[in-house]
Order: C-alpha cells, then structure tokens, then sequence
C-alpha cells in the first residue's frame, strides 16, 4: 500500500515493537492512525519476513461481525500460526468489552498488539480498569504544518501557510484539493461522523439540537477564556434552558471525541490549577473553520492561536495558560522537567501590544525559553532580553 510515511508517530512506537505491553493510538477520527499502524506493519515485515500479522479494521463490513470479546477471541483461535504473531485492530472500542480479550491475549504471551481508538475513554475507562500498567498510549494528530507541505507537496511560502489555517490538516483532504468549497464539504461530513458515532451514540447524548450549538460557541470563540457557566448563562440568552452541569458533560464529550482538546489555567511557579476558566482549541484548524463558517480578517488571531496550540501538543508538550497574579501567558509548555512559554499575537506593529506581550514574559523570573509569536510581521525583533519574536512560518521549523 503507498502512503506518507509520518517518521513523528512511528519513531515514537517502534522502540516497543515486539515489547510485551499493549500499544494503542488515539485521536480523532480520519487524523491518519491507520495509517500509522500500516508503518508499524511495513517496520515488523522489514524485521521479521515470517512475522504472521492479522489486521482487523472494524470501519470494514468484513469485520462486523466481530462485536464482544468473545467474538475477537474467536476469530483469533485459527490465527496462531507463527512464532511472531501480531494483532492490529482498527477503532476497538467498536467491539464489546474489548478489554478483556486484550488481557486475554497479551497474557498468553503469543501475541503484539496494536490497536487504534477515536475516544479517549479508552484510557481512561476501558483500559485503565484491567490494562492498567500494560499499555502505553499514542496521540495521533492531524497534519503538521509541515506535513501538510509534504503532503500536498507545496513550498514553505506565506501563502501555503494561510492555506493551512483556513483548511487545516485532515490527511485525506490531498485528494479533494484545496479550492473552493470541497475542502469544506468533505471536513463537515468527517464532523457529522465524529459527532454521532463517538460522541452522541458513545454518550448517549439526548439534546442534539443543544450539542450542535455549543460546538458552534466553541468554535466562535475560539481561544477565549470561559466556563461551563458562562456558556450556560450566554445560552439562556438565547433562551435555551441547558444547566451547567450539563454543559460540563457535553463539554466532556466533545474533548472525549479529540474534537476540541480543553486547556486549563495553571499558576506559574506554583502547583495550583484553576478549577474556573478555560480554553478550548480544535484539533484540526480546517474542521474550526467548516463548522463555523472561514472569516480570515475576523479570525486570523483564533486560527493563529489555535496553530500554536497544536505545534505545542504534536510535540508531545503538556499545555496549560499561565496565570501570574494579574497578568495571562498563552501557552506554557511543559515537557521532561523544561518548559516553553508562548505569547500569540497577529502584529507587534503597535508598540503598546509590543510592550504588553513582551511585558508579560519578562515578569516571569526563570530561564526557560519564551517566545512571542506573530502571524507575518515584516521585522522581527530577534531578542528583547533573551526573549526571542518568532513568525508563525518559523516557529513550525523549530523543534522547541
């Protein structure tokens, strides 16, 4: 099969190839994880030319009558043909209690298992329960700026850039194009799927008309710092009745499905988290932008927030917003004991936002990087006190 290869997702897995733990994927739907494991497969042949492997993708009509654990099992019993054998399956929290025939195979010691999730209640819930210490999870998300270059073989330009932020990066979309309004067709039939498959039939979520909405709120007001009583209070606005608890439950639900990933307040230099007051980010720029509607004058600065967001997390970077006593730091990135600070904005042209974004950072008494980051100022102040102005264009060619 010809594809892509991802070298970010797969140099991350292959160390644990033929280790006795139980590797799993998770992200979004259609963020490209199959395709992740199709390289995880080309890697084990390349090792071993009589590795016996066995793929089942519950998406295929073949497989649909793999439905409990049971089931799994035995379609499994005439497989066990070699010495190395290894288990990939597609979406497995499509079959039933699937947990217990993971610990079932992973305890006969015959099989490597490989499986892919598009809810991340499989770590929290599913595996956790019997699995716990006997996995290791993998976010795959979708494409980088660079990968999107790569993918839809373009050049590090400005303008490829603004592409980017209005289409996004859903490995599929190379084969649409990006020109007038297929994109946008194509990225809200993968959202309407991600919404009822696991998110409302997961869930059990009742108030449809209502969870349509708060995605529309969400990705409106992108980046914005709120709570779930906020919402609730700007719904009742709109006169619809929704309680906060609610609110918090659907919330869940959305950040559950990898459609928006929530970003909690953290006190900088202290251990407190802020129970009150949070960001949401999309985890893909395009499906933002078909959801609500692509205004670039009016949401340049979200999308541009949004993209920094994601350069962070497809680094594997925990991600809160910093808060020191009156002052806001976008990002600050933590990773293996270091940290990144981050401060976005679209221009440092006026220099009260210079001195506001700049300000902010230097009252921020370690050493650890920090960065301001603008969309395309035509100058860029290379240091201010040893905190350096990147371009959006740049910062995607920095590992941080």
């Amino acid at each position: 099969m010809k594809y892509i290869s991802r070298p970010t997702y797969s140099k991350r897995i292959t160390p644990f190839i033929d280790k006795p733990i139980i590797k799993v994927l998770v992200g979004q739907r259609r963020v490209g994880k199959s395709y992740v494991l199709y390289q995880l497969m080309d890697e084990i042949r390349s090792r071993h030319s009589d590795a016996n492997i066995v793929y089942i993708n519950k998406e295929l009509e073949e497989f649909f009558a793999i439905q409990t654990h049971t089931d799994l099992l035995d379609h499994l019993k005439d497989k066990l043909i070699r010495e190395k054998n290894y288990l990939f399956i597609d979406e497995v929290q499509e079959i039933s209690s699937f947990q217990l025939a993971l610990r079932t195979l992973l305890a006969s010691g015959n099989w490597d298992i490989y499986c892919t999730g598009s809810n991340a209640n499989l770590l929290s819930g599913e595996l956790a329960t019997l699995l716990s210490g006997r996995y290791l999870s993998f976010t795959i998300h979708s494409l980088s700026y660079q990968e999107f270059l790569l993918f839809h073989r373009l050049d590090n330009q400005f303008e490829h850039l603004l592409q980017y932020l209005q289409y996004g990066g859903m490995p599929f979309l190379p084969v649409i194009g990006l020109s007038d309004e297929l994109p946008f067709e194509y990225l809200r039939n993968v959202y309407a799927t991600i919404l009822l498959k696991d998110v409302v039939a997961r869930e059990n979520i009742r108030n449809v008309s209502f969870l349509e909405n708060l995605v529309t709120y969400l990705a409106d007001n992108t980046g914005s710092l709120f709570s779930a009583s906020n919402i609730s209070k700007f719904l009742k606005s709109q006169r619809v009745e929704i309680s906060t608890q609610l609110t918090i439950n659907y919330l869940k639900a959305l950040a559950n499905a990898f459609i928006v990933h929530k970003v909690v307040r953290s006190e900088i230099g202290g251990l407190k988290i802020f129970e009150v007051g949070e960001k949401y980010y999309f985890e893909d720029l395009g499906m933002r932008n078909a959801i609500v509607g692509f205004k670039q004058r009016a949401d340049l600065h979200k999308l541009l927030e949004n993209a920094v967001y994601l350069h962070l997390v497809q680094q594997e970077f925990k991600v809160t917003i910093g808060k020191l006593r009156d002052k806001e730091i976008d990002f600050v990135a933590e990773k293996n004991g270091a940290k990144v600070y981050v401060q976005v904005c679209l221009t440092l042209v006026n220099a009260d936002t210079s001195s506001r974004e700049f300000g902010n950072l230097l009252q921020i008494a370690d050493n650890y990087p920090k960065y301001v980051v603008t969309l395309n100022d035509p100058i860029l102040g290379e240091n201010k006190e040893g905190i350096l102005h990147k371009n959006l264009i740049d910062l995607f060619g920095l590992e941080l």
